[in-house]
This record gives structure tokens, C-alpha cells and sequence, in this order.
């Protein structure tokens, strides 16, 4: 069987292109972007050497259709902290309450899995009862970007009609914000109960987990009418596999073990927008 090979890289030196097509068996090497190269009709088999190569040259790779096009696509679902942007927002909150070591640790329990993603969410904002609300906006305005290529991506997918979710187990303050912002079509996360200015400690809605994240995919799918292979998802902690499980195609992003081992593709190398690549007119 074959398929297209897609090399993604910030740097692609010909010398590496020439090597993966003699690998895969590829017929042709044509350019989609300085950062995107297609190898025609590649060789399945040659995945793990392929692979393998990649990962010695810091290369992102994904074996895709020969019809597969943005133009098939109808969702883009992302999640966002670490994600879309380049923060864990509950621990930089954390750090002006003085105990972000202590929240970060939890943090990173939940994203390899090990801890249950309500229960992580829940001792950790409770770590912050007290706090003055203003933290939140120091972290929105001086911390908070978008990650490499998230911009691009964005304004490449709103060209093609392309609808975009953003399901956060973070905060409604800064989804809102993202949304209003980048021009996203959706946004669901959770709601920080303040009074007085202050953090209670609690979350003011019903906790968006992992399976509320895939009910939210399949929510908004259902309402655009569209079909699973018609969705992509991104996420890099074990929070976003239900979700990624539900899409028609799925990307780790610089993520943990667990989930790039579960999804279609990988970038450990490039940024967000790796998936224009991936998804190139043909």
C-alpha cells in the first residue's frame, strides 16, 4: 500500500528529503511550504524506519492520504493550555499565590494520566482560594502567547470555511479572551468562582473533563452537520484522548508519551502550523 509521506521540519536539509524518499520508496519530493514536503506515493511498510530517521534528524513525519485535503475538513477541536497557547495557565496563577511547584506537580500527574482529571482540577484550584482575581489578568497579558504557528494555522482554516472549537480544562477567563481575539467559532472550559475579588477556591460550574471534552466535539459536529473523518483534533495531555478518539484525525502536540502514541500524527518538532502540511491541497 502507499500513501504520501509529509516531512514536517523548521529547517529540512535536501540531503534528509533525499534519504526518507530512498527509504519510503517514494516517487517524487515536491515542496507544499518551507516547512512541508511531500514524498509521493511512499511505501507504508517503511513506517518505523522512517520513523526512526525522523526522530534522529528532528523531524516530524505523517503518512497521509493520497486525497486527503483541508478541504475535506469541516472542525478543527483544540485544546488549549500547552496546546494553543504556550502555558499551563493554572500553574502561572499559581505562581502568584507562591506555590506553583506544588500546583505544577499535579499538573503534570494529570497530563501523564496518573491522576484523575477532576480530582487534579479540584485540589489544585482549591491550592488557590484566596488570591486576588487580578492574577488572572497578569498571566493573560504578560505570559500568555499563542504557540509557534497557531496564528497561521488559524487564519488558514477560517480561509477555508473551516469551523474551530476551543475545549479547555482551564478557565473561561482566558478562552473568552482566545476567542474573541483569534475569531474562534466556539470556546468551553471551566468557570472560577470569584467573590470579592477573590478566588473561593472552587470552580463555579460543572467540571469540563476528558469525556465532557469529546461531548463537546461531538455537540458541535452534530449541530455542523458533519461526519467524523470530517473532524481534526489537537491535544497534548491525557485530558484530550476521548476527545482526540472521536476525531477523524488526531495531533499530539509536543505532548505526552501516551497521547502520541494514540494519535494519527506527531509534532514534537514544528508548530501548529505542521497541520497545513498535513492537510495541503494535492
Amino acid at each position: 500500500m502507499t500513501s504520501h509521506l509529509v516531512i514536517l521540519g523548521n529547517e529540512i536539509a535536501t540531503q534528509d528529503l533525499k534519504q526518507l524518499a530512498k527509504i519510503s520508496r517514494a516517487d517524487m519530493i515536491q515542496a507544499i511550504n518551507p516547512k512541508a514536503f511531500r514524498l509521493t506515493h511512499a511505501q507504508d511498510d517503511s513506517h518505523a524506519e522512517v520513523a526512526a530517521y525522523c526522530e534522529q534528524a528532528q523531524l516530524d513525519f505523517g503518512f497521509v492520504k493520497t486525497t486527503q485535503s483541508l478541504t475535506d475538513i469541516g472542525l478543527v477541536v483544540m485544546d488549549m493550555d500547552s496546546t494553543l497557547i504556550n502555558i499551563e495557565c493554572i500553574d502561572e496563577i499559581a505562581d502568584f499565590a507562591g506555590i506553583k511547584p506544588q500546583v505544577s506537580e499535579v499538573t503534570e500527574a494529570a497530563m501523564r494520566g496518573e491522576i484523575d482529571f477532576k480530582e487534579s482540577l479540584t485540589r489544585r484550584v482549591a491550592l488557590l482560594k484566596g488570591l486576588d482575581a487580578g492574577a488572572l489578568e497578569h498571566v493573560y497579558a504578560e505570559r500568555l502567547n499563542i504557540n509557534p504557528g497557531g496564528e497561521l494555522m488559524l487564519k488558514t482554516l477560517q480561509k477555508h470555511g473551516v469551523k474551530t472549537l476551543l475545549v479547555s480544562g482551564g478557565f473561561t477567563f482566558f478562552t473568552e479572551r482566545l476567542q474573541k481575539r483569534l475569531g474562534l467559532d466556539y470556546a468551553h472550559s471551566n468557570l472560577l468562582e470569584i467573590v470579592d475579588g477573590k478566588l473561593t477556591g472552587k470552580v463555579a460550574s460543572e467540571i469540563l473533563d476528558a469525556q465532557g471534552k469529546a461531548d463537546k466535539l461531538n455537540e458541535v459536529r452534530g449541530k455542523l452537520g458533519l461526519r467524523k473523518e470530517q473532524v481534526i483534533a489537537m491535544g497534548d495531555g491525557a485530558n484530550d484522548l476521548k476527545m482526540m478518539a472521536e476525531a477523524g484525525y488526531s495531533i499530539a502536540y509536543h505532548a505526552k508519551p501516551v497521547v502520541r502514541a494514540q494519535a494519527s500524527y506527531a509534532f514534537n518538532h514544528v508548530g501548529l502550523d505542521g497541520l497545513l502540511g498535513l492537510f495541503a491541497p494535492q
